[in-house]
């Protein structure tokens, strides 16, 4: 029921809180690009939630813990949360006053973009169940190298890449986006960071660095 509790607590207040980010901004509810991306992210989230709550109520709860520990990753993540808050009132200001013109086709493209980035967010999880918010070598944890992980080191970081930076677009700001992009060296931080405590710590990391030599995107890096 604790689980329960602060899973649905942190449901609704991100909502409320995009959605403040969002509407404040534009001045209006009228704004179709926020519903569209409301829609298209807390619907599968809802969805995601439900199912994790009942088949891996641990792993629910890694993702719920956000509190890093490393100054870095806390560098990291607050930068993150610094560009979201940015993209997001900057793209609800385009609206109010029509900065940009995302014609409708590239909306649709990148909703699709998001909703398969979505699926393959799930996907990974299920394939890990190792996961966390936080980065930490688990007790117990083993080096995961099967499906989306024979491809790149680190997989759900490549899908947020692409997920975050669709969310301008179905925004309709190419101004939000300018402020998304960072998010990738951000990402990249991260991960170089990531690795060395995974290369130090995590049995079996350094030969899986050997099997699969990119971490983010195939053939690039």
């Amino acid at each position: 029921m604790k689980l329960l509790f602060n899973a649905v607590i942190k449901f609704i207040l991100g909502l409320i809180l995009v959605g403040t980010l969002l509407f404040v901004p534009a001045g209006s509810f009228a704004y179709v690009g926020a519903w569209l991306f409301i829609a298209l992210l807390f619907l599968p989230m809802l969805i995601l939630g439900i199912i994790l709550f009942i088949r891996s109520p641990e792993l629910l709860a890694k993702r719920l813990d956000v509190k890093e520990k490393q100054n870095t990753q806390k560098g990291v993540v607050a930068i993150a949360a610094l560009l979201f808050l940015c993209g997001f009132v900057v793209a609800g200001l385009d609206f109010r006053f029509g900065w940009s013109h995302v014609p409708s086709v590239v909306t649709v493209i990148a909703s699709a973009v998001l909703l398969v980035s979505y699926a393959l967010y799930g996907e990974v999880m299920r394939e890990n169940a190792y996961l966390s918010r936080t980065i930490k070598v688990q007790e117990g944890q083993k080096v995961v190298d099967t499906g989306l992980y024979k491809i790149v080191r680190h997989p759900m970081y490549a899908v947020t890449v692409w997920l975050f930076l669709a969310i301008p677009i179905v925004l309709g700001s190419w101004w939000s986006f300018l402020c998304f992009l960072p998010y990738v060296a951000v990402i990249v931080v991260r991960i170089i960071n990531e690795e060395k405590l995974l290369t130090q710590e995590l049995e079996g990391y350094k030969d899986y660095k050997k099997r699969v030599k990119y971490r983010l995107i195939p053939f690039v890096w």
